[in-house]
């Protein structure tokens, strides 16, 4: 699903991403839509954007903007949700300008509903160009530098010229088997 945003930019999920709800949330958030139309966009957009543990990471303005309405309005719907146990909120950093939006997993969920609880939260997190204190220098930067990529197993990356394989002698009755070095005539 992609989400026009004000910039410009969609908003778009990976393919085969799925959110899971059952009957009882769809008729809770069919109230909430006549309650708080902003309080059920808010959901809807945070929900939509949820990572493996029911949470989006992104600043209230940025939110705002992506409904389309007042941050004083948003702060409203997002203390409704709150209050109706629809999520809870954590706070980044010292201003609380940028927030985790953990979605109740008895709401929603995106993966198994008993991974839920954890000391860390991860989530998706949404950056806005024009939040960014260098936004006049984005896509000018130098690039980062690159790494050779790991194949999946290996614990190191390969460099210099390397030591030759180990060798060890073989164990007595254990000799391996070594290719004829005469061929026998046939026959």
């Amino acid at each position: 699903m992609a989400i026009d945003h004000p910039s410009g930019l969609p908003i778009k999920k990976p393919h085969g991403d799925f959110i899971q709800t059952d009957r009882a949330v769809h008729e809770a958030w069919a109230v909430l839509i006549g309650k708080s139309p902003i309080a059920a966009m808010a959901m809807h957009i945070i929900t939509a954007n949820v990572g493996d543990y029911n949470a989006f990471i992104i600043s209230h303005d940025e939110l705002a903007r992506l409904i389309s309405c007042s941050p004083r309005r948003l702060r409203d719907a997002i203390k409704l949700l709150q209050e109706g146990n629809w999520l809870e909120v954590r706070r980044i950093g010292q201003r609380g300008t940028v927030n985790a939006y953990i979605v109740n997993d008895r709401v929603a969920w995106h993966k198994a509903r008993d991974d839920k609880r954890h000391s860390m939260v991860t989530g998706r997190i949404y950056l806005a160009e024009d939040e960014q204190p260098d936004r006049e220098e984005l896509g000018k930067q130098s690039p980062l530098r690159r790494l050779p990529a790991l194949y999946p197993g290996e614990m190191q990356l390969p460099s210099g010229n390397g030591l030759p394989p180990p060798s060890s002698p073989a164990l007595p009755g254990m000799e391996p088997d070594l290719p004829a070095t005469q061929i026998e005539p046939k026959g």
